[in-house]
Order: structure tokens, then C-alpha cells, then sequence
């Protein structure tokens, strides 16, 4: 076996070594069959349905107690699956009409939807061709009687070689056991890698090859933090990569001592660093982790794994609860953004050629009035438990914003005139993820509180290349001069106004683009939890006014190449 490493995607950071558990997916073969009773075949089918029903409530408890109700949504998206018309009926009618077992009924149907939705051009709607596919074989094992790995009766250590990991199968995940993963398919955004974040497991994905050059029982290293796998190491390779993972856990240990250390500059700047979050479940994490605020509450999270829009006293407990737990720490609540690569199935909107360019974040609310001002209400009643800050998404006129605002403040006047109390104090700020309202920072700066860059959508849209488009991945470029002048302008723009300028896109995390950030005046930095403390350690070594001494020349640069090579050159 060659012992060169295979290269993937670093979809969650640390080192593991140990032996490799092949994954093998159980063979699931369908025939077709003539049968006699249609009403008993169909009984059947219900009854495989009933039981995934039960696997799928169990792990979707299991997960919500262990990583919180983000990563449970994933498998109440998969309960819907089971429960959608759409697709429960035409499997129901094939059974009868064409008396064919319900295997091969269930394959067929499933497979048409998979089919369709792989043709997609929405990543949210190619992604659920992974729900269904994951779900259908839930439902054929129990047709077939075949039982699936079961992945929590591991008793040793080892690191998961798989083609690809459904969440169900990460779910199972034995921590004590399993040091981490490594599929041939998959990249940084699938369910899989987010959860493996969550859980901080080591995981290298996207590796095309890995299970055609990984034995079972091979010892094997992930190299989480660069990208690699390695497939039986050689004795200085093992003790390179040992001395590694030890660095890795002192440096998170290092990390640890920060919680609760301002982050501030070799030179005495200070910036806010603060956590994005999806439920109230998150604060816990944020807090652990040393955030000085929420940067970021992602509302959509409300809205999706249900079949209705939620009400306005749902919101204002998960709102309450968030700012109360925050203690009077910064909250940034971002109203809802939904559309692009986020959908909700209970509005059957129509599918759009351009979904990032089309009906979407505030755009929808200001078309569902009902729907924003309730959503607004109970972030107003909430506003007395913290301190409280309003978000709006996706603007790109000034005047979407002032609409969105009036909005605001004449839920706010009803409020007052009912007797409901509401802050008297709410920072009004807007995402800048399109270029126009980059370009247009300095009116906008007027009228907002505060800007927040959403740089994962800033990229695409400055770069014209879809973030989640495998074919045009190389033109996502955080570093490309073209955006860091936009960055530069939307701060200074801000600043001259005397408001201050956050960051929520993954940018803000990144160990390259920090400096660089720092420099330009960047006040906060808004990133995932586990993400705070290594940021810490590295602004608490940074020198402000060193790093500015070098954007004019960055700025100058002509490629996100040049930039990269120009900052690695300096650490």
C-alpha cells in the first residue's frame, strides 16, 4: 500500500491515528415482484415506514441533547421526507395500480425525486436529493430485513473510511471510540462536516479515493488541520504526525486560558469577537468558547424542520432566552433569511433558475408583511431581557432598508401604545453581501447603526461564482484584492459616520484574512464557537499598527495569490 498521503477537503481540524473502520453500505437489492394483495403490500410499507419513523426520533433526540437543535434539524428535514405526500402517495398508487412490491415501488419513485433533484441548480435543492437517498435506504433495510452497520457498537479506536456519511450515520458516532472520519465524497458545507465541527472530530472529505486505497484495519492518520490522509505510516511519519496532534492539543489547551482575555492587540487595539449561532442551544457553546457577543443569530433556523411558520411567542422565548443567557452582552439578531440555498417546504415558492439572485432574505419579508412583523414583534418584547441589536439581510437599496425599518418602528409604537415595554435603545444595522451596497457604504452609513459583512455571500456575488458550485470553487477567493478594497471601503465609509463595522462570514475566522482585517479597522469578528479562542491567541500576537503598514501594498496586489503568499510570507 503506497504510504504517499491522499489529499481532501480539511472539513474539521485536529489529528487522529488509528486503525480504519471500512464503512461498507449493506447491499440493498431490489427485485420486482408481482403481488396478489395490494392492501397487505402497502401494510407493509406503512409498517417500514412507522419503524424509520422511530430510528429517526431517536436519533434526532439523541443529537438535539448532544449538539442542539441545528444539528437536530437535519433529521426532522428527514421526518418530513417521511411524511411528505408528494412522495408517500405515488409509491402508495404504484403498489396498487401496478401490483409491484414495495420495494420496487419505493426505489423507483425515490429514485425519480433523487434524480430531479441532483438536476437542480439550488445547492439547497441537491442537498435534499441526499435526504431522500438517505431515507430511502432507512426505509428498503427495513423492507428488505438488512441491518446497517450499526456504528455504536464500535469498541475500539478508529478513524471511519467511508464513500460518504449520511448525518444518520455520523449521528451514531461513538466519540470514545470513533477519533474521527475521511469520505471520498462530500466538502465543507455538507451535514456531515458541520456536525463533525460540532462534535470536534477530526474529518478529511472530498478525497475521491480514499476507500480504493484504505484497507480495513490499516493504520491511518487525518490530518484535519492541512487536508491529508495518511494510509499506513512509516515510523518517522507516525512520530511527526504524534508530535503534531500534541502540539494541536496543548495550542487548544493554550486556547483555553483566553476565555475570558479582552482580545486585544500587541499595541492596545481592541476587537470584539463573538460567535455565529443558530438556537438558543448554541449560547451555551459561544459562551464557553469566550465570545463578547452574538455576532450573528441565524432566525432561519425557527422557521425550517416544521410544516407551519412559527409564532410569535415561539420566537420571543427562543429571543428571551438567548439575551437573557447573554447577560447583557451584545446580541445581533439577523431577521429571516430565507431562499438561495435555504428553503422552506412549507411555502412552495417556485423553483428559480438564479436562486441567489432572486426572492429571498429581505426581500421575501418585505413581500410577507404578516410574517416580518410578527417576527419583528417578538424580537421588540424580547428587547428588555439584553441587549438587544436588529439585523436586516440581503440589502441592496437604501430604500429596502428604510421600509424595513419603518416596519420596525411602527411595530415598535404599537407595542408601546398596547403597554408592552420595549427597549428604548435597538441598533438597526443591515448585512453588506452585495456589491452595490458596498459600493453605496458611505449613504448607507448615514442612515444605519452598524455594518455587518457577510463575506460568504460578498465573494460570490463580487466574483459572480456560486460558493457551492464544485465547478467554479477555485473563483471563491476571501482574499482577492477586489474584495478586500470593497471591505476597506465599507469600514473606512462607516467610520467616518462614527458607526462600526462587524464581520459574520466565515472570513472573519480565517487565520490569513485576520491580519489583514485587523488592519483595516475591522471592530468585530464574528465566527463559529470553536473558532474564538484560536482567533484570540492569534490578535493578542498581532500588531495593528505593523499589519496597516502593509494594506497599501496588499491592496495593490493583483491576485488572491499574491495576497495569500504575501501574508504567509510575514507569520
Amino acid at each position: 500500500m503506497s504510504r504517499k498521503a491522499i489529499a481532501g477537503i480539511a472539513a474539521s481540524s485536529g489529528i487522529a491515528i488509528a486503525k480504519a473502520f471500512r464503512l461498507e453500505s449493506p447491499e440493498l437489492n431490489v427485485n420486482k415482484t408481482v403481488i396478489t394483495d395490494p392492501a397487505a403490500e402497502i401494510a407493509r410499507f406503512e409498517q417500514a415506514i412507522a419503524t424509520s419513523i422511530s430510528d429517526l426520533e431517536i436519533i434526532k433526540e439523541h443529537i438535539h441533547k448532544q449538539l442542539g437543535e441545528e444539528q437536530a434539524a437535519i433529521f426532522a428535514a428527514h421526518l418530513l421526507v417521511l411524511s411528505d405526500p408528494e412522495l408517500i402517495h405515488p409509491i402508495k398508487e404504484k403498489i396498487t395500480f401496478e401490483q409491484v412490491n414495495a420495494e420496487f415501488a419505493l426505489n423507483e419513485v425515490s429514485s425519480k425525486f433523487i434524480d430531479l433533484f441532483e438536476s437542480m441548480e439550488d445547492a439547497y435543492m441537491r442537498e435534499r436529493a441526499d435526504d431522500i437517498r438517505d431515507v430511502t435506504k432507512r426505509v428498503l433495510s427495513h423492507l428488505l430485513h438488512v441491518n446497517s452497520t450499526d456504528l455504536k457498537t464500535i469498541t475500539e479506536e478508529v478513524i471511519i473510511v467511508a464513500k460518504d456519511l449520511a448525518p444518520s450515520d455520523t449521528a451514531q458516532l461513538n466519540r470514545q471510540f470513533v477519533k474521527g472520519f475521511t469520505t471520498d465524497n462530500g466538502g465543507r458545507t455538507s451535514h456531515s462536516a458541520i456536525m463533525a465541527r460540532s462534535m470536534e472530530l477530526p474529518a478529511v472529505v472530498g478525497t475521491k479515493r480514499g476507500t480504493t486505497r484504505i484497507q480495513h484495519g490499516d493504520i491511518i492518520i487525518i490530518d484535519g488541520i492541512d487536508g491529508k490522509v495518511i494510509v499506513n505510516p512509516t515510523a518517522q511519519t507516525m512520530k511527526v504526525y504524534k508530535e503534531k496532534k500534541l502540539a494541536y492539543e496543548a495550542k487548544k489547551a493554550e486556547w483555553a486560558q483566553l476565555i475570558h482575555q479582552p482580545t486585544t492587540s500587541t499595541d492596545g487595539h481592541f476587537v470584539e469577537l463573538a460567535a455565529n449561532i443558530g438556537t438558543p442551544e448554541d449560547v451555551k457553546s459561544a459562551l464557553e468558547n469566550g465570545a463578547e457577543g452574538i455576532g450573528l443569530y441565524r432566525t432561519e433556523f425557527l422557521y425550517m424542520g416544521r410544516d407551519t411558520f412559527p409564532t410569535e411567542e415561539e420566537q420571543f422565548e427562543a429571543y428571551k432566552t438567548v439575551l437573557e443567557h447573554m447577560k447583557g452582552k451584545p446580541v445581533i439578531v439577523r431577521t429571516l433569511d430565507i431562499g438561495g440555498d435555504k428553503e422552506l417546504p412549507y411555502l412552495s415558492l417556485p423553483q428559480e433558475k438564479n436562486p441567489f439572485l432572486g426572492f429571498c432574505a429581505i426581500r421575501f419579508s418585505l413581500s410577507m408583511q404578516d410574517m416580518f412583523r410578527t417576527q419583528l414583534r417578538a424580537l421588540l418584547r424580547a428587547s428588555t431581557y439584553g441587549h438587544l441589536k436588529i439585523m436586516f439581510p440581503m440589502i441592496a437599496t437604501l430604500s429596502e432598508f428604510r421600509q424595513a425599518k419603518t416596519i420596525l418602528l411602527e411595530e415598535k409604537d404599537k407595542l408601546q401604545a398596547e403597554g408592552i415595554e420595549v427597549a428604548e435603545q435597538i441598533d438597526i444595522g443591515i448585512m453588506v453581501e452585495i456589491p452595490s451596497t458596498a459600493i453605496m457604504a458611505d449613504l448607507f452609513a448615514k442612515e444605519v447603526d452598524f455594518f455587518s459583512i457577510g463575506t460568504n455571500d460578498l465573494i460570490q456575488y463580487t466574483l459572480a461564482a456560486d460558493r457551492l458550485n464544485e465547478s467554479v470553487a477555485y473563483l471563491y477567493q476571501p482574499y482577492h484584492p477586489a474584495l478586500l478594497r470593497l471591505i476597506k471601503h465599507v469600514i473606512d465609509a462607516a467610520h467616518k459616520e462614527g458607526k462600526w463595522v462587524g464581520m459574520c462570514g466565515e472570513m472573519a475566522g480565517d487565520e490569513l484574512a485576520i491580519p489583514i482585517l485587523l488592519a483595516l479597522g475591522l471592530d468585530e469578528f464574528s465566527m463559529s464557537a470553536t473558532s474564538i479562542l484560536k482567533a484570540r491567541s492569534q490578535i493578542l500576537h498581532l500588531s495593528k499598527a505593523d499589519w496597516s503598514k502593509h494594506i497599501e501594498h496588499i491592496l495593490s496586489m493583483s491576485t488572491a495569490e499574491e495576497v495569500s503568499a504575501f501574508i504567509k510570507r510575514q507569520h
